[in-house]
C-alpha cells in the first residue's frame, strides 16, 4: 500500500507527503521468488521515489522493518541479549531483510541527490496472526505471545499508525532519518545478561502484579530474550508517543480488558500462507 497524503483541501498543487508501505514481506518467502522480492522491494521502491522527486512532493515515509537487523538480533550462546538501536549494523538473513535493507539505501540515496526528505521507519512485528515459530506457538496462545512480545519486539498496529503521521509532521525537518518503531520496552542496558538467562524473573521483579494476571489467563513469561528494541530517537525526533505497551497490557488485563487497540482487532487476522503458518 503506497498512499498519497495531501494537504487540507487534497489539491495537488498543495505539499503532498508520500508513505510508501508496499512489501513483499516474510511470509511471501513460502510462495515468492527472490526475483519477486527485488522487483517489488527494490524496484518499487526505486519508481516511486522518482515518481515522488517529479512530482515534488515535501517528503517520503517509507515503512522498513526491524528484520534488516538479521544476524544482529541474534546473539551467541551466553552472551546478554542484544540491545538494538538505529546504531546498530544491519545484517539481513533473508532475501525479504535483503531487499528492504536496499530499498533504505535508495531512499537515502534520494535525499543526499536531490534533498527529498525522507523518514525511514523499522518496524518491529505488528501483524496479528499466531507466531510463525512452531515452538512459542505450542507453548503459548496468540495473545499471550503478543503481549510478552510487546517487552521487547512489538507494536500495536495504532501505534505504527501513529508514527507514520508523526513522521509525516516532522519529515521536512530531520531531513533524513531512520527510527525503530516499537512499543516502549521497559528495561535498561544493565538487564540485558539476565534477561537472556531468566527473563520471566526480570519481568517478576520489574512488575510485581503481572505473574498474578498471566496465572489467571494459564499465560507463561518467555524463558529468555534476545533481543531489546529501543525506540528513544523515534520518541525524541519524531515527537512520537506510542500506547500500547507492557505497561498498558496489564492495565488491560487487570480491568479485564483486551490488550490490544481497537485498530488491531478491528484488523483481525487475516492469515498467510500455510507454509509460513506451519514455520517452514
Amino acid at each position: 500500500m503506497t498512499i498519497l497524503v495531501t494537504g487540507s483541501a487534497g489539491h495537488l498543487g498543495e505539499a503532498r507527503t508520500v508513505i510508501h508501505a508496499a512489501s513483499l514481506h516474510k511470509p511471501h518467502m513460502a510462495t515468492h521468488s527472490r526475483q519477486a522480492f527485488v522487483d517489488v522491494n527494490v524496484t518499487g521502491a526505486l519508481t516511486l521515489l522518482e515518481a515522488a522527486l517529479t512530482a515534488g512532493v515535501s517528503a517520503f515515509i517509507y515503512t522498513g522493518t526491524t528484520s534488516v537487523f538479521g544476524s544482529a538480533l541474534r546473539p551467541a550462546a551466553g552472551e546478554p541479549a542484544a540491545w538494538i538501536t538505529e546504531e546498530v549494523t544491519p545484517v539481513p538473513r533473508n532475501i525479504y531483510g535483503v531487499t528492504k535493507l536496499a530499498a533504505e539505501g535508495l531512499c537515502e540515496l534520494f535525499h543526499r541527490a536531490h534533498g527529498l526528505p525522507v523518514v525511514i521507519l523499522r518496524t518491529s512485528r505488528f501483524f496479528p496472526e499466531p507466531d510463525d515459530d512452531p515452538a512459542v506457538r505450542e507453548r503459548h496462545g496468540v495473545a499471550n505471545a503478543q503481549a510478552n512480545e510487546l517487552l521487547y519486539r512489538r507494536c500495536d498496529i495504532a501505534d505504527v499508525a501513529s508514527a507514520h503521521l508523526a513522521a509525516v509532521a516532522r519529515a521536512p525537518a530531520v531531513g533524513f532519518g531512520r527510527y525503530i518503531v516499537s512499543a516502549t520496552a521497559p528495561f535498561a542496558r544493565d538487564d540485558l545478561a539476565a534477561l537472556r538467562r531468566d527473563a520471566a524473573a526480570v519481568v517478576r521483579t520489574r512488575f510485581p502484579k503481572a505473574a498474578a494476571l498471566y496465572a489467571a489467563r494459564g499465560w507463561r513469561f518467555f524463558d529468555s530474550l534476545d533481543r531489546v528494541y529501543v525506540n528513544d530517537h523515534a520518541r525524541a525526533d519524531l515527537g512520537w508517543r506510542p500506547a500500547y505497551d507492557f505497561v498498558h497490557a496489564l492495565a488491560a488485563l487487570a480491568r479485564g480488558d483486551d490488550f490490544r487497540s481497537p485498530l488491531a482487532l478491528a484488523v483481525g487476522m487475516k492469515g498467510y500462507h500455510a507454509a509460513y503458518r506451519d514455520g517452514r
